[in-house]
């Protein structure tokens, strides 16, 4: 069985992710934004692995897709937490930097499948 860093990544995100929201909603006491950022947070591993049963290459690159743009959302709602004092300067950090570092293995993905198509579509 194949190793893949993204589904990898993507679930240790929504441990910490999870972990974020029982904090800001037992602790500080913060239930809208930080119900959107389980959501979204969750949401991106969730595509990833819907992704890897996709019926063609199109609908592999819609998943993946959608997987960026919960990651986007997520990161939104970590920035928008932090400048509102809800969220720690650590915590912040730490799950920021997964989900940057997961949103840029997806558009990498998503442009080489891309390039790949069209090459294939020219030859």
């Amino acid at each position: 069985m194949s190793k893949s860093i993204l589904k990898d990544k993507s679930f240790d995100l929504a441990i910490k992710i999870v972990k974020v929201y029982k904090i800001l909603s037992t602790e500080k006491r913060e239930f809208v934004m930080s119900k959107q950022l389980l959501r979204s947070g969750t949401s991106v591993g969730a595509n990833i692995r819907e992704a890897k049963n996709a019926e063609s290459t199109n609908d592999f690159i819609h998943k993946l897709g959608i997987a960026q743009k919960e990651c986007d959302e997520t990161l939104y709602w970590l920035e928008l937490l932090f400048v509102t004092g809800f969220l720690e300067d650590n915590n912040y950090r730490t799950v920021t930097n997964d989900a940057n570092q997961i949103l840029k293995i997806i558009k990498s993905t998503i442009l080489t499948l891309k390039q790949k198509k069209l090459i294939t579509h020219i030859s």
